[in-house]
């Protein structure tokens, strides 16, 4: 039974910082990429980042670069992340997500139930 479950979010003003949690249970941690997508009123989910399976390896999609920062806690099977200097159109429901393999090439096989994030102007 693999869960995979987000917290974190809330409302912060901008040029905030927030930091979102992702634990995914059942499965074997070091085994599958994660990444974070966002998805906007009236918009489509949108990749954020990813984390290689050993977590020596991330990718950002170009908005959040030098922001945002996704890392892997191995032992607490874990991926947080780290939001800085957010900004209004950060403003989604955030999602974790497991991926089959590698951040690049895999695709997404859970996903986690959302997470709102909130940033004030």
């Amino acid at each position: 039974q693999v869960q995979v479950v987000e917290s974190g979010g809330g409302l912060v003003q901008a040029g905030g910082s927030l930091r979102l949690s992702c634990t995914a249970s059942g499965l074997t941690f070091d085994d599958y990429a994660m990444g974070w997508f966002r998805q906007a009123p009236g918009k489509e989910r949108e990749w954020i980042a990813c984390v290689s399976q050993g977590g020596g390896f991330t990718d950002y999609e170009d908005f959040v670069k030098g922001r945002f920062t996704i890392s892997k806690d191995k032992a607490k099977k874990t991926v947080t992340l780290q939001m800085n200097s957010l900004k209004a159109e950060d403003t989604a429901m955030y999602y974790c997500a497991v991926y089959g393999g590698s951040c690049l090439v895999s695709k997404v096989i859970y996903w986690g139930q959302g997470t709102q994030v909130t940033v004030s102007a």
